[in-house]
């Protein structure tokens, strides 16, 4: 199911970085990163300074999404004579998942925040993916849920590779806007701001991607769109 899950864990990742629980909060990140500070409607910061710590925060929370994901797969293979039972349990757990993102349950269980907060001084390179494994460490309500689907996905895959490129996807999902959006904001506030009216509904699309993602599982038409896909698709393995 590579083909068909690493386009739904990309657009998880991109809908995760847009999370209530990640983006309004990219300036407390940004500050803590790099030492910058907010002047005048934007953030002032070296933006040499910026990329590096952004880089290396990336690479930190893309280290441990992918050891969970290679994880996953891992254990997946150990109960493959379970495997249909696998699937079918992560099929449901990602519909709920959904369902809870798109804010159509409220099981408080989930709604629980675990989190892991780094007080150390971001001095260098390495401070920031110490930093940025810290933040995989720790889960949300929104990015945990998404990422707890993805990581189902990873459990119930072929191979010890699929997973790793399910939460590689991810990660890139994650990385690519926190570049972008990171070095906005060094320029200007404005595009934040507007893009914060819409966090709510994004919060609700990833959840209906979420429950598709989930009924494909449940109903194994994963391998057969995968299948289909295959013969064109740029992931192919």
């Amino acid at each position: 199911m590579t083909e068909i899950g690493i386009w739904f864990a990309l657009v998880a990742g991109i809908l995760s970085f847009f999370s209530p629980c990640v983006f309004p909060l990219l300036p407390a990140y940004i500050t803590h990163l790099t030492g910058g500070k907010i002047k005048d409607a934007k953030m002032e910061v070296e933006r040499v300074k910026l990329f590096i710590r952004s880089l290396g925060f990336i690479i930190g929370f893309s280290l441990i999404f992918i050891i969970m994901g290679a994880s996953a797969s891992f254990l997946g293979k150990i109960f493959m004579n379970y495997r249909f039972i696998i699937m079918q349990v992560g099929g449901l757990l990602i519909i709920v998942f959904g369902l809870q993102m798109a804010g159509l349950l409220k099981i408080k269980h989930l709604m629980k925040i675990k989190s892991v907060h780094s007080e150390r001084k971001i001095d260098g390179i390495f401070s920031s993916i110490f930093l940025g494994m810290a933040f995989a460490s720790g889960w949300s309500p929104c990015i945990g849920l998404a990422l707890s689907s993805i990581l189902l996905l990873a459990s119930s895959s072929d191979t010890l590779y699929e997973g790793i490129y399910l939460l590689s996807a991810y990660s890139i999902g994650m990385a690519v806007p926190f570049i972008l959006i990171s070095f906005i904001i060094s320029f200007s506030l404005k595009a934040m701001k507007r893009i914060n009216k819409y966090v709510s509904k994004l919060a609700f699309a990833n959840g209906m991607i979420m429950i598709v993602l989930g009924l494909l599982v449940l109903t194994g038409q994963m391998q057969k769109i995968s299948a289909w896909l295959s013969s064109f698709s740029l992931f192919s393995v």
